[in-house]
């Protein structure tokens, strides 16, 4: 596994993990490679430095990282609860539901559902911002 450090045109910088070093050209000659915050599609590595630790160390930063994943879903589980109390679940019907309400001024209300990756794109090109959040399993 090899990790980058990864930048969109629009600046965003975040980092993915690759199976391989070879594996970042593959996805993104397919365009399937997209920045987490706004979706676009032109990502390319940015400079990083070599990480080498010793085994003791390598041990420790496991057990930091195991942490901070369980605290990550922990807060993504929180979002989640958040979500669902004070929103409205519109299901499949996201897009339709979010151009209503982003057309008429006068009611605004929250709202949060599932579309397709070519409606997201229909609804960015329309002016309409989107995010995206990683719906974590809560039984999991």
């Amino acid at each position: 596994m090899i990790k980058y450090n990864l930048k969109c045109d629009n600046k965003h910088e975040f980092e993915s993990w690759f199976s391989e070093s070879k594996e970042f050209d593959r996805l993104k000659n397919k365009n399937l490679i997209e920045c987490i915050y706004c979706q676009s599609k032109k990502v390319d590595k940015s400079i990083m430095a070599p990480r080498i630790v010793n085994s003791k160390v390598k041990n420790k930063q496991k057990q930091v990282s195991d942490l901070e994943i369980k605290n990550f879903k922990k807060d993504l589980l929180k979002l989640r609860r958040f979500v669902e109390n004070n929103f409205e679940y519109v299901e499949h019907n996201f897009a339709k539901k979010v151009r209503e309400v982003y057309y008429d001024k006068k009611g605004k209300k929250n709202i949060y559902g599932t579309t397709t990756d070519e409606e997201k794109e229909e609804l960015r090109e329309e002016g309409i911002d989107l995010v995206n959040i990683p719906w974590v399993d809560k039984e999991n």
